[in-house]
Order: structure tokens, then C-alpha cells, then sequence
């Protein structure tokens, strides 16, 4: 195991460890700030709930990642190819991120429903906005000399964008599907919170109701779970595709 992930599993048990040590020497009530350990118990004994709320998020999740890609990756090459679609489109795509997602999320319930299609639409936005932005700025960045000599070889823009510029910008593609990866639970979780009959947010806001704090940190936990998870699968996705990275 190399250093920084021991320092970072120190750093990890120094604050579990913190946590509990006060939570028990104040004697706080778990209604109020659960034991890291009760956490815990809570997130695998009450798996059999826990797993199908879990798996309707994941649902979500993985449906708005899928559209943001199906969005995001025609997007950026017409922008690259035509500037002036990118001065038109910019501003939209800035204000999609500006205003706050709860902002949005009671429309996109009333205009879609309590159902599974607010709450990907949700993700998709939170999603598409970092894949978009890098991809953009990865082909900007590729290095005007290889421009110039694909040109002077005769290779038009496709053939271009196939050999060179997709190659170029896969580190900043990649890049941005970490940080939309990692943050696509929080659109669907506020869908949830908003309006749902289902999903770990929906879970999250009858367990609070109830002052079953453990519960929501159990959770919370496995959000956590799932975020990283997917973080890992691009990270891992991204060494087999990136070669010579």
C-alpha cells in the first residue's frame, strides 16, 4: 500500500475514531448524532431496505450519466467546430449551473412527475455541464502543430477529430466524467427530496420525520458508497482506454 493511502485511511480512522470517542463521552443521543459505529450497524443490518431505494438512485443516476454523454459529446464537437454556435450556447450552459438545482427541481417534478424522469433529467443537468466544459477545452488544447501538419496531409475535420483532437481531449474528457460522476447522486438525491415514492432521498426524508438519524447517516453512507464506486470505474475505464497516459 503506498503512503498517501495510508495517510488518507489515518486521516479517515483518526476522524471515525474522533467521533465516536466524543459521541460517547458526551453521551449524545443517536437521535441526534449517531455513533460512527451505529452508522454502521444501521447501513448493514438494514440492508433489505436500504438496497432497493439504493438501487432505484443508481437507477437514475446511470440513465441521466448515459443522456448527459448522449448531450454533451455531439455538443462540444459542433461548438469546437463552429465558435460561433459556442458564443451562442455559452451563456445557457453557464446559467444551467448558476441557478441552484433546488431552484429547478419542484418545476421538473410538476412538469414530469413523482416519477423516475425528473430525477434523471435532475442528475443529467448536474452531469452534463463538467463533461461539456472539458471536452470543449480539450480540443481546444491540442497542439496547433499537429493541426497544421493533419491539414497539410489533407485530412478533413471528421478524419481530423477521429485521429487527433478525440485522442487529444480523451485526459479532459475523462477528467470532467470523474467530477460528474462523483456529484451525479446529488441531482437525483434533491429530485428525491423534492418528490418521490422511491430512492435513498425519498428514504432520507421519512427516516429524518421519524428521528431516525442513524438511519439517514446509513444513507448518506451508502451515497457515499456509490459515488465512489463509480468514480473507481471511471478511473479504471479511463487507464485501459488512455494507454499511453
Amino acid at each position: 500500500m503506498s503512503w498517501p493511502r495510508i495517510v488518507s485511511l489515518g486521516g479517515i480512522l483518526f476522524i471515525l475514531t474522533t467521533w465516536e470517542s466524543i459521541c460517547r463521552s458526551l453521551g449524545i443521543p443517536d437521535f441526534i448524532l449517531p455513533r460512527p459505529s451505529a452508522i454502521i450497524t444501521v447501513a448493514v443490518s438494514q440492508a433489505a431496505i436500504l438496497l432497493p431505494h439504493a438501487g432505484v438512485t443508481a437507477l437514475e443516476v446511470l440513465i441521466g450519466i448515459l443522456i448527459s454523454l448522449m448531450i454533451a459529446i455531439p455538443l462540444s464537437i459542433v461548438m469546437f467546430a463552429h465558435p460561433s454556435v459556442e458564443n451562442a450556447i455559452a451563456p445557457f450552459l453557464v446559467a444551467s449551473q448558476a441557478v441552484p438545482v433546488f431552484a429547478i427541481a419542484p418545476l421538473l417534478v410538476v412538469w414530469l412527475g413523482y416519477g423516475i424522469a425528473s430525477k434523471v433529467l435532475m442528475a443529467a443537468v448536474i452531469i452534463f455541464f463538467p463533461i461539456t466544459v472539458n471536452l470543449l477545452e480539450g480540443f481546444k488544447s491540442c497542439d496547433q502543430e499537429y493541426r497544421v501538419l493533419f491539414q497539410l496531409m489533407g485530412a478533413g475535420f471528421w478524419k481530423t477529430m477521429r485521429m487527433l483532437y478525440w485522442r487529444w481531449a480523451l485526459p479532459h474528457f475523462f477528467a470532467g466524467l470523474k467530477v460528474g460522476v462523483s456529484v451525479a447522486t446529488i441531482g437525483a438525491v434533491i429530485g428525491e427530496w423534492v418528490g418521490a415514492q422511491q430512492g435513498l432521498g425519498y428514504l432520507m426524508i421519512q427516516s429524518n420525520a421519524r428521528l431516525r438519524v442513524d438511519m439517514v447517516f446509513a444513507a448518506i453512507l451508502w451515497l457515499s458508497a456509490m459515488g465512489l464506486g463509480l468514480w473507481v470505474f471511471v478511473g479504471s475505464l479511463e487507464k485501459r482506454v488512455i494507454t499511453w497516459k
